[in-house]
């Protein structure tokens, strides 16, 4: 209860908050320090953008701090935690290794989770960035992405849970050490991995044709002694107009 009373003290913190930047949004007039910077038709388009994503956000925080309350109210975990280890039982598995119920358990809620977020971010996709112009996402390219994201998660996800476990039952007085050293080497790993197997797989990624901006980038790079290896241009306009094209340095 204490967990679920400090959970409900900061949702009404972090609301009033949004409440006083929502205040701050629906001023009309074009703030002093953006004048002669943006125009008045674009600073317009930008607040009613703004608008929508604030009250779209006061609707799904309302609404997650509803259900996550009940999930410790009802005591939701603890009766997923034991569901999931009659899955085991009946799927002929041993329950009793930590591991392999852990992994359960998360597959559970990471399905919740999915399933009780899809849709808001359909809405905020296809509604909300549809009507100001920014979506360029279609329905089987959202799915798509969203099937990749899943099968990332089946396949890295189980390994790391699992190392994170051993560590836990075999850590003893140096626990903290060794859980803080497996996390700065698997961040380093992710970061080596993810531009050259992971990002490929969601977007495309083609060399910088050689030309003015090329040359920049390399002067700016050389300047700062950056090991500048490779340049690519990543199209982003296949989901959204915010930003078509991106410059990723590997």
């Amino acid at each position: 209860m204490h967990s679920n009373g400090f959970m409900i003290l900061m949702y009404f913190f972090e609301t009033y908050l949004d409440l006083r930047q929502h205040a701050a949004l629906k001023l009309p007039t074009l703030p002093k320090t953006l004048e002669g910077v943006i125009s008045q038709e674009k600073f317009e388009k930008s607040r009613a953008y703004s608008l929508d994503k604030s009250n779209f956000h006061f609707v799904h925080e309302f609404v997650t701090i509803l259900m996550d309350s009940a999930i410790l109210f009802f005591g939701i975990l603890p009766w997923l935690w034991k569901k999931s280890g009659n899955f085991l039982v009946l799927a002929g598995l041993d329950a009793e290794n930590e591991i392999i119920h852990t992994l359960a358990f998360l597959a559970g809620v990471t399905l919740w989770s999915q399933l009780t977020d899809l849709p808001f971010s359909l809405y905020s996709t296809f509604v909300i960035e549809a009507r100001h112009g920014f979506n360029k996402q279609t329905v089987w390219l959202f799915f798509r992405d969203m099937f990749k994201g899943m099968c990332l998660a089946i396949i890295l996800g189980p390994p790391i849970v699992s190392a994170i476990i051993i560590i836990v039952q075999k850590g003893g007085p140096y626990l903290a050490i060794y859980l803080w050293g497996f996390m700065f080497v698997l961040s380093l790993v992710m970061m080596t991995l993810y531009p050259i197997l992971i990002a490929p797989l969601f977007n495309k990624f083609t060399p910088l044709p050689e030309g003015e901006l090329r040359h920049k980038i390399e002067d700016l790079a050389s300047s700062l002694k950056f090991p500048l290896k490779k340049l690519f241009v990543v199209d982003g306009s296949t989901r959204s107009s915010h930003s078509n094209v991106r410059i990723s340095l590997l």
